[in-house]
């Protein structure tokens, strides 16, 4: 995979006491950047397509879908790539 080439922009769309929810739109090839997740989270993918993954243990590529939910506990450390040729967005759901 390529090294990303730009950003992705997150949007908080709520932060409260219970939950964080922030909208991630990602241009081709964008990243989020290395981070770790505080709290457990779920991903609610507003695109189809596949979404890269680069952690300590190596890089993986997910197929996510329109409106198909995941959930990670805390703890993930990793850096999210778009390798698609359009935009890439979703809705995390941070639960505190």
């Amino acid at each position: 995979m390529p090294e990303p080439i730009a950003k992705a922009v997150p949007t908080v769309r709520i932060d409260n006491e219970r939950v964080r929810v922030t909208e991630w739109r990602f241009a081709p090839g964008a990243h989020t950047g290395h981070h770790r997740h505080e709290y457990p989270y779920v991903v609610v993918p507003l695109t189809t397509g596949p979404l890269a993954s680069r952690s300590a243990s190596g890089e993986t590529t997910s197929q996510l879908t329109l409106a198909a939910p995941y959930y990670r506990d805390a703890g993930v450390e990793h850096d999210v790539v778009n390798p698609n040729p359009g935009e890439f967005v979703f809705v995390e759901i941070e639960l505190k």
